[in-house]
């Protein structure tokens, strides 16, 4: 489990507003659920294609369970080759305040800047961490394919747009 922390000192979550998940329940309840089981900070993650991993920080972990993974290690952006696997971190995190201050001592990484994964690979070394493979559709929304694909995406199970916007759709040859 953990390592013991400080009373007072309350995990957060960080979203990063590039991945959009649709899930029920949603990706941050599922995490949240497993934060209160294990007491760590939680990463989510997804499966990509062993091409993809260089733009993605990648994890390498033991299965505790169905879809939860014991870290041991984590990488920003390796190359196919050297990815420990193909788990990615997908923009979901339940961190512990531990966090701060492991960022305020690593010197800065990939792209001259302090990497959130560097933080995390540091706090290995103090408290579990889980990797979560979520349940729910991520979508992209740093590319402009995927952010396509989400609006299309939403717009066609909105209850009040679907029906117009399925009929503007009819509208361009395939």
């Amino acid at each position: 489990l953990c390592a013991k922390q400080v009373v007072g000192d309350d995990p957060f979550a960080v979203i990063l507003a590039d991945d959009l998940i649709s899930a029920k329940p949603g990706t941050l309840r599922q995490m949240v659920d497993l934060y209160n089981h294990y007491r760590c900070s939680v990463i989510g993650v997804q499966n990509v294609a062993p091409e993809e991993t260089g733009s993605y920080g990648i994890v390498k972990g033991s299965m505790v369970a169905p879809r939860i993974h014991k870290m041991e290690a984590i990488v920003e952006k390796p190359r196919p080759e050297n990815a420990p696997s193909n788990m990615a971190v997908v923009g979901r995190y339940i961190l512990t305040p531990r966090i701060f201050t492991l960022l305020e001592k690593i010197p800065r990484g990939a792209g001259s800047e302090i990497q959130l994964t560097d933080g995390i690979a540091a706090l290995l070394a103090y408290e579990a961490v889980y990797a979560y493979e979520f349940e729910g559709k991520r979508y992209d929304c740093g590319s402009k394919l995927g952010y396509l694909q989400a609006t299309v995406e939403y717009a066609l199970m909105h209850p009040e747009l679907k029906d117009k916007f399925r009929e503007y759709l009819k509208k361009f040859p395939l």
